[in-house]
């Protein structure tokens, strides 16, 4: 490749967001991002909704990165788009824009898993945010999953510990609703938990062996708590939130650092780097700040906008493949499941 500079639009549609960004090399050009609010009033992501969404969003959500990056279409090296997981609906609008767009310009389309671009997007060139080295453990904590990896090279990963059920974002979510906020929740959660007592309240931790997590019967635990004090005092929740919120956001925080802490002494490895929606949670970021002293880790946390779903993080995974010609053709489907 040389010190030819490669110019790569990356699209981004596995979920309710539609983002478009252009990165030169490693750098971020620009990541643009159109988020879907009419899900709200449903309490949650309407797949059909969406993907209509996604089809109104995604030529201008386009036109704008390539606006802001100062990037003609001609000079595009390659177009790289989320091919799973996700809703289905979703990522197919995405994979026919993508398939289009590299088909019209003439350049290579790329493929990429969403999970391994929120483990990547930590070697996205920022300012002030330093790029572990290999091997790290990863955990990605979001809506729809949680994982630990095992991170040897950027495509060699071994997922070690996974979710049995409920993912981590779901259990902040639901445990919201319970508390009759609106969605998306878990960052209500994070918010009240800031001004409460993280003890005022015992959750007991799903007992699950090796590395895997468990969030349902916590979820179970959550709504009968409430319902049995509601029962008492119709304004328990009112009177009580932030000391609510502080104990159940403490209670999922001890169930994720007692795996990472099983994994480091399991694998030896002490670079940690953490990723997707949840990691944005001020208590997760804290105290994995802590575990740096506490334990002598190295954590990795990356740029905030980088954390939930976006196409830089895409972009980043695209520039590594198109520097090994890992390309696709445009039998390529989209994959609503897919393994690391």
């Amino acid at each position: 490749m040389g010190d030819t500079p490669v110019y790569i639009l990356a699209i981004e549609s596995s979920c309710d967001d539609t983002a478009a960004a252009i990165l030169h090399n490693s750098q971020v050009l620009s990541n643009v991002v159109a988020r879907q609010s009419v899900h709200e009033q449903y309490g949650g992501v309407v797949p059909e909704l969406a993907s209509r969404a996604h089809q109104q969003n995604i030529v201008p959500v386009v036109d704008v990165a390539l606006q802001k990056a100062g990037v003609e279409k001609q000079q595009l090296s390659a177009v790289a788009f989320t091919q799973g997981p996700g809703l289905m609906g979703s990522l197919l609008v995405g994979s026919s824009f993508a398939k289009s767009a590299a088909m019209a310009l003439g350049v290579p389309l790329i493929a990429v898993n969403h999970m391994q671009a929120h483990i990547l997007a930590h070697f996205i060139d920022e300012d002030g945010f330093d790029k572990p080295t290999f091997p790290f453990l990863a955990m990605t904590i979001s809506g729809g999953h949680t994982q630990i990896v095992r991170v040897d090279s950027y495509f060699s990963m071994e997922v070690i510990g996974e979710t049995t059920d409920d993912a981590v974002g779901e259990a902040f979510d639901k445990s919201a609703k319970i508390l009759g906020l609106p969605y998306p929740g878990g960052p209500l959660v994070d918010k009240y938990a800031q001004l409460g007592n993280p003890k005022a309240y015992a959750f007991t931790k799903p007992q699950v062996p090796g590395l895997n997590f468990s969030f349902s019967g916590l979820k179970t635990q959550i709504l009968y708590f409430v319902q049995r004090q509601l029962a008492t005092d119709p304004d328990f929740i009112q009177n009580n939130m932030n000391d609510i919120c502080a104990s159940i956001q403490y209670t999922i925080i001890n169930i994720l650092m007692d795996k990472l802490k099983m994994a480091v002494k399991e694998t030896g490895i002490t670079q940690v780097a953490i990723g997707g929606g949840v990691s944005a949670n001020s208590g997760i970021r804290n105290t994995l700040k802590e575990a740096e002293k506490k334990y002598g880790w190295k954590t990795y946390i990356p740029k905030f906008e980088y954390t939930t779903d976006n196409a830089a993080m895409i972009g980043i995974v695209g520039y590594h493949k198109f520097l090994e010609g890992q390309f696709n053709d445009s039998s390529v489907t989209s994959k609503a499941r897919i393994e690391l």
